[in-house]
């Protein structure tokens, strides 16, 4: 018996596993007879898939300018006044120290595994690019999670889906929660708002023109840096955490930001011992 492409996808469609990024990935094969020969980009979507199903999260794709951004959300949610948004870090920007990555979806999504352990009115973002498959990847670019991983655009998107979120959710507050580089465009993000209580980074990368200097590495010329908003930051309550053995964005990044704001007003760091870049900050309790 024959199956036809459309009576296929709309199995698809009334299936469980549509539920996730997967199934859209899945449609789009159908739609357009082609195969998908990158089995890893598959692999990582399974895999968060699964992070976000085990809670009762789905996915859902966000427009913010020119770019689609991807999320996970809960499936039923109740209202609150305060929407805690929790962004990813920067994913696989790099296949090597000298060849970009052809797609930035992380392979490890701690922000997502944090996100789905908080019990409040949250929410998670990945950032552009992640997470987004063949239809939503207009507008991508490689510069997108390399030199302009904080760029204007970036945080313009990111920035806007975040209003969309909050009303979404009929929120009167912002906590921005970011995980890694996505520290960066969390704080840069709240001082460009007026409605973020509370800033909290993980392994954030704080100061990235420090962080390059130290890694010896190409500095990232099209990016923004947090640096430049601590100004419009003092109001913020903020907290911030480092990893004692953390490699990737040592204790120094933070300080260094920390040493940006007067003493009087210097925002909290936090260094975790025995933790690493990406394990294990699930321990935090971040919902209290």
């Amino acid at each position: 018996m024959k199956v036809s492409a459309k009576l296929l996808m709309g199995k698809v469609l009334n299936s469980a596993i549509f539920k996730g990024a997967l199934g859209f990935l899945l449609v789009f094969m159908l739609l357009s007879c082609s195969t998908v020969t990158n089995q890893q980009i598959i692999t990582r979507i399974e895999q968060a898939d699964k992070i976000a199903q085990a809670a009762n999260w789905q996915y859902k794709v966000w427009q913010g300018a020119d770019l689609s951004i991807a999320s996970y959300v809960p499936e039923t949610q109740p209202e609150g006044s305060l929407l805690r948004v929790y962004i990813e870090g920067d994913g696989r920007s790099w296949a090597s120290k000298s060849i970009p990555s052809s797609n930035p979806t992380p392979t490890n999504a701690v922000a997502l595994k944090l996100a789905v352990l908080d019990k409040s009115t949250a929410v998670y973002l990945a950032r552009p690019c992640q997470f987004v498959l063949a239809f939503d990847l207009r507008g991508c670019k490689m510069s997108l999670w390399t030199s302009h991983r904080f760029s204007e655009q970036v945080v313009d998107a990111s920035n806007q889906v975040i209003s969309q979120m909050k009303a979404a959710y009929l929120a009167n507050e912002v906590e921005l929660i970011g995980y890694s580089g996505g520290g960066a465009v969390a704080a840069i993000i709240a001082a460009r708002r007026t409605d973020v209580v509370r800033l909290v980074t993980i392994a954030g990368n704080l100061d990235p023109v420090l962080w390059a200097q130290h890694h010896h590495i190409t500095p990232l010329f099209g990016s923004l840096s947090p640096m430049d908003s601590w100004r419009k930051l003092l109001a913020i309550q903020q907290v911030h955490y480092v990893g004692a053995e953390d490699k990737v964005v040592p204790e120094l990044v933070a300080r260094s930001y920390q040493s940006a704001f007067p003493k009087s007003a210097q925002p909290e760091v936090i260094v975790l011992p025995d933790t690493l870049h990406t394990c294990c900050w699930q321990n935090l309790n971040l919902s209290e």
